[in-house]
């Protein structure tokens, strides 16, 4: 989930999250207990040193995978060139780490609030390309008409995210961490949820302890039930934890769990 007229994901509106069309009425979930985080001050070294090893761990793991995936890269690209019109790259803008909880206040200069630094996501493209696209948010959506036949096994084993490597390296992103979302969505789930900009505390990632125990989002409760996932993530990052649910990935892409 190229800079294209597709706009796969790219809005000019975003109304209500609870008034989103497609948005699926779900059964409430018990509660999930999350150990309460205090408000963000000024970092210890000792949190400096943690940092730079999960940013570490975070690098080796992007570039080894990289190295790795370079021909299915090349291929994915081929095909994707081959089986509809458009670019072989999808870029959109997605709000990132807000600095402001890892530094002093006083030293930012931020003149609009979007919750963290905004940067450029990549993907491989996995809908076509439409002039005339419906900018109104909708949930994401099994069986969805815009996703081309390719884009959907992509999808499928989320090998379309497979370019956000190139973000963790960039230093962007990293391999684990809560999934970065759109400005103008952010900061309407900003004003629905409470303590939803606490999970941009940390670095966004490709996958992480929510994506590996939830699936995509398909209503206003299921973004509430991955929100504690990332919350306790927050409260318990480490290195060993970011490895942990590294290797609990791997069988979520093999068995396509959670994925449409």
């Amino acid at each position: 989930m190229t800079p294209t007229s597709a706009q796969e994901h790219t809005y000019s509106q975003v109304p209500a999250i609870a008034e989103m069309p497609g948005a699926v009425a779900r059964p409430k979930r018990r509660a999930r207990q999350v150990a309460p985080l205090t408000p963000a001050a000024e970092p210890t070294a000792e949190w400096y040193a943690r940092a730079r090893l999960r940013r570490y761990l975070n690098v080796v793991v992007a570039l080894g995978l990289l190295l790795l995936l370079l021909p299915v890269m090349l291929v994915i690209a081929v095909l994707v060139k081959m089986t509809s019109p458009g670019p072989v790259l999808f870029t959109q803008t997605r709000v990132g780490l807000d600095r402001r909880t890892v530094r002093p206040v006083g030293n930012w200069r931020r003149r609009v609030d979007y919750g963290g630094r905004l940067f450029t996501i990549y993907k491989f493209r996995t809908m076509y390309v439409q002039k005339d696209w419906n900018r109104d948010q909708v949930w994401a959506q099994p069986d969805d008409p815009r996703v081309t036949p390719l884009g959907r096994i992509l999808r499928g084993f989320r090998l379309d995210e497979v370019p956000q490597l190139f973000n963790v390296l960039k230093g962007d992103m990293n391999i684990v961490g809560p999934r970065p979302e759109q400005p103008k969505i952010f900061a309407d789930l900003r004003q629905h949820l409470h303590a939803y900009g606490v999970r941009q505390r940390v670095l966004p990632g490709i996958t992480g302890w929510a994506q590996i125990n939830h699936h995509y989002d398909q209503s206003l409760e299921d973004v509430r039930t991955k929100l504690s996932y990332d919350l306790e993530y927050v409260a318990r990052q480490s290195i060993w934890h970011d490895a942990g649910i590294m290797l609990r990935t791997v069988p979520v892409i093999l068995l396509r769990r959670g994925a449409w």
